[in-house]
């Protein structure tokens, strides 16, 4: 059996933490040492699988591919969209990669962003799913409800099909909160989790039936692309073609073979404030502290604090999230239109939903401390092996200093090491590339002088890591 995660998604609802370069699924929201993602690939020892494979976003692969290392795991794949189509595209990708290399393996499907806390009782869920998905049945795994909610889709419970499953008699979408109570209360529906389990072959054979030309571009965009790293590109030209369709609609939905086996496993998507604080510790008055927070005369408050003491006084019902250049303060209430001061970001030309100060990059990351009208100052952190691209600005000049570590500084011509107290000048329009020889991180201070000075203003002409 084959891990397929899905490591797409924004999770504009969790901004100002989650943001498009690096989103819920690559943070540690429900553990303060692993990622979502990371824990969805841990939950799976013991089940003696294959290395899983990744589904994410093109602007993510070294993002993703550096939390699996992380791991200790080597032998993954990671499959890259270029652009975002849903699930049922991005699963017959993988289906159609593994029927190729194994004897049409089973494939388990489950999302990177999603919160287990009984592992064990995931396992035996899994474990009650392989007969029907050898039995070439379409296995989806539905969530015991333990409340009225009416931000999940809905599966209504068929007969019983084997020992553990039952036919899908419908998928339902989100209910209002009335019905949502019938059906909690009837004991015959369940929240749709969005995993599932299936042989490759019939996948891709009730993909034959029901959306038949979304697999024929899926084949031609995986057929026609390339492999690099741990990568697979797809054809982007190709899949741009292909229709946006959840595996739901062009697939469960219609086929005769969906079943569902429960999971009571103490499942949450974590796709809002409200939910992360459901799932977190709480104190007498309700309270959510994370980080360094002051309350007095608070309640049933969710707060995190990454960088600086937040303090509330005489509160109750909201949600308090600050970051290092952005704050979020939300009545509880209205957690749904978080995603309507994402968009207002969007409209104005702000960069707060897409980036954090800190930013991530392949060989480490930067965080810009501060900056004006002609200057910005970043410390930048460079791992050890790793290698800026040979570039050249075209309106800034950089001087660095070293902080610790060593520097491989090529500045036009020369090569040289610069060491920690030390500095080096790169003027306009000079080729020069920065490079980490040492074993332990380089850190080093950035200061950008000059007329224009965007991430734009980049020109390589080498990359290790295959950027344009």
């Amino acid at each position: 059996m084959i891990p397929i995660i899905l490591s797409g998604g924004t999770g504009s609802r969790l901004w100002p933490l989650s943001r498009q370069q690096r989103p819920k699924q690559f943070l540690p929201l429900s553990d303060d040492t692993f990622s979502m993602l990371q824990a969805t690939i841990q939950r799976l020892d013991g089940l003696g699988l294959q290395a899983p494979q990744l589904i994410c976003n093109e602007a993510h692969r070294f993002l993703a591919a550096e939390q699996v290392l992380n791991l200790g795991i080597e032998d993954f794949r990671i499959l890259l969209e270029p652009i975002g189509r849903n699930t049922a595209p991005a699963i017959a990708i993988a289906a159609i990669q593994a029927a190729s290399t194994e004897s049409d393996p089973i494939l388990l499907v489950l999302a990177a962003d999603h919160l287990i806390e009984d592992i064990a009782e995931f396992h035996t869920s899994v474990k009650a799913a392989i007969p029907l998905a050898e039995d070439g049945k379409l296995v989806t795994f539905g969530i015991l409800p333990k409340t009225p909610e009416t931000g999940y889709g809905y599966l209504e419970i068929g007969e019983e099909v084997g020992e553990k499953g039952y036919r899908v008699k419908r998928f339902v979408e989100k209910p209002d909160a009335a019905t949502a109570k019938n059906y909690l209360e009837s004991k015959r529906y369940l929240w749709n989790s969005g995993m599932f389990m299936f042989k490759a072959s019939r996948y891709l054979e009730e993909l034959e039936k029901f959306r038949p030309e979304m697999l024929s571009i899926c084949r031609s965009a995986l057929s026609s692309g390339s492999e690099d790293m741990y990568f697979t590109r797809i054809n982007s030209e190709i899949f741009a073609t292909c229709a946006d369709e959840s595996i739901d609609y062009a697939v469960m939905e219609n086929t005769t073979d969906a079943v569902l086996v429960p999971l009571n496993a103490g499942w949450s998507d974590l796709g809002s404030w409200n939910a992360l604080a459901n799932v977190s510790t709480k104190d007498e008055a309700g309270n959510t502290p994370k980080g360094d927070v002051l309350m007095e005369g608070t309640l049933n408050t969710y707060i995190h604090a990454n960088n600086r003491l937040v303090a509330t006084l005489g509160v109750q019902d909201l949600i308090i999230v600050e970051t290092k250049d952005a704050v979020l303060v939300a009545h509880k209430s209205h957690e749904q239109d978080i995603k309507k001061l994402v968009e207002q970001l969007k409209q104005s030309g702000r960069h707060e939903h897409i980036n954090h100060r800190e930013v991530y990059r392949p060989w480490g990351m930067y965080d810009s401390i501060d900056n004006g009208p002609r200057y910005q100052v970043k410390r930048i952190t460079v791992q050890p092996g790793a290698k800026l691209s040979v570039q050249m600005h075209h309106h800034r000049a950089e001087h660095w200093i070293v902080v610790s570590g060593t520097a491989k500084v090529t500045n036009g011509e020369n090569t040289y090491l610069v060491a920690e107290n030390e500095s080096t000048y790169i003027p306009i329009g000079q080729i020069h590339a920065l490079e980490n020889p040492g074993v332990i991180p380089l850190e080093l201070i950035e200061v950008q002088s000059g007329s224009y000075l965007g991430e734009d203003d980049i020109v390589r002409f080498e990359d290790k890591y295959g950027r344009a």
